[in-house]
C-alpha cells in the first residue's frame, strides 16, 4: 500500500509540475469555461467532471486567471490517482504469480511484485498519450481515474468474496464493493462513457 501511494505521489508531483498553465487548442476551454460558468458542455455534457471543476474553481476565490490552472491540476491529480490503482492492479495479478494456496511471499517475491507494479505503473504514467491528457483540463483524465478505481474494485470484491465462504457476515460485507462499483460506474458515467466498456 505505501508503495502505491508513493507512486501515486510521485506520478501527481511530475504532473502537477508539467499542468498546462492555461486553457490547449481544443475541447479544454471549452471544459474550463462551462465548468467555471456551471454551464452544459457538448453532448454528453459531462456533468460530474464539470461539477467537480466548477468546485475546484471556487478555490481561486474569483481570480479568473487561475481557473484553468485549477481546473487542469483536477486533471492531473486524478490522472496520478489513476497510476496509484494501476499499481495495486498489477501487484494484484503479480502476486497471483507467486501465491499458492494462501501461502507468504519471500522477499525476492516481493521485490519482484513491487518492481513489476513500479515499472507497470510509471510506464503508463510517462506514455505520451495519458501525460498529455492528464495535463489539461479534459474529461480523459478524470475518465481514466474511474475506470481504474472501477478495476481495482473488482478485484477488492472478487478477493473479498474468495475468502468470505459461507459465512453470512463476510459474504455482506463483500457485496458492498459491488454496490460501491456500481456508484462510481455511475459517477463515471458523467465523465466519458469509456468506463462502461
Amino acid at each position: 500500500n505505501l508503495t502505491g501511494w508513493i507512486v501515486g505521489l510521485a506520478a501527481c508531483t511530475v504532473y502537477l509540475l508539467t499542468i498546462e498553465p492555461t486553457a490547449s487548442f481544443w475541447d479544454c476551454g471549452e471544459f474550463i469555461a462551462c465548468a467555471y460558468k456551471f454551464e452544459v458542455g457538448h453532448p454528453p455534457g459531462a456533468p460530474t467532471f464539470l461539477l467537480l471543476g466548477r468546485i475546484i474553481s471556487l478555490l481561486t476565490f474569483g481570480n479568473v486567471h487561475l481557473v484553468g490552472m485549477f481546473i487542469n491540476a483536477l486533471s492531473a491529480i486524478s490522472s496520478g490517482f489513476a497510476v496509484m490503482f494501476l499499481f495495486w492492479i498489477i501487484t494484484f495479478f503479480a502476486k497471483r504469480f507467486y501465491i499458492n494456496n494462501g501461502e507468504e511471499l519471500s522477499k525476492g517475491d516481493t521485490l519482484a511484485v513491487l518492481g513489476s507494479g513500479i515499472v507497470g505503473a510509471m510506464a503508463f504514467c510517462f506514455c505520451d498519450s495519458f501525460w498529455f491528457s492528464a495535463v489539461e483540463g479534459e474529461v480523459y483524465a478524470l475518465s481514466s481515474f474511474f475506470t481504474a478505481l472501477v478495476f481495482w474494485a473488482m478485484l477488492k470484491w472478487e478477493h473479498a468474496d474468495e475468502h468470505a465462504g459461507n459465512d453470512p457476515h463476510a459474504r455482506a460485507r463483500s457485496d458492498r464493493w459491488i454496490v460501491f462499483l456500481f456508484f462510481m460506474m455511475g459517477l463515471s458515467i458523467g465523465v466519458h462513457l469509456l468506463n462502461l466498456l
